[in-house]
């Protein structure tokens, strides 16, 4: 199938949560996501949000995704 071909996808909702950073999130998000998915193609990011600890540091991160896979 070539890139001009039609095509249908599908989108899930997902919440991504690192200690580290927005973007390990994202990736912990999508590498889940893969584990019961097929054809994973893009994500678009809905909030991303996070936990600040009682000495005002940032301890967790929190990216809310819609990851779209295409539908067979």
């Amino acid at each position: 199938m070539s890139y001009g071909d039609q095509r249908i996808y599908k989108k899930v909702e997902v919440i991504g949560v690192s200690h580290e950073s927005v973007e390990a999130a994202i990736q912990a998000a999508v590498s889940r996501a893969r584990q019961s998915l097929e054809k994973l193609s893009w994500f678009e990011v809905d909030e991303i949000r996070g936990h600040i600890n009682q000495e005002g540091n940032v301890t967790e991160y929190q990216v809310v995704l819609k990851i779209a896979f295409e539908l067979c």
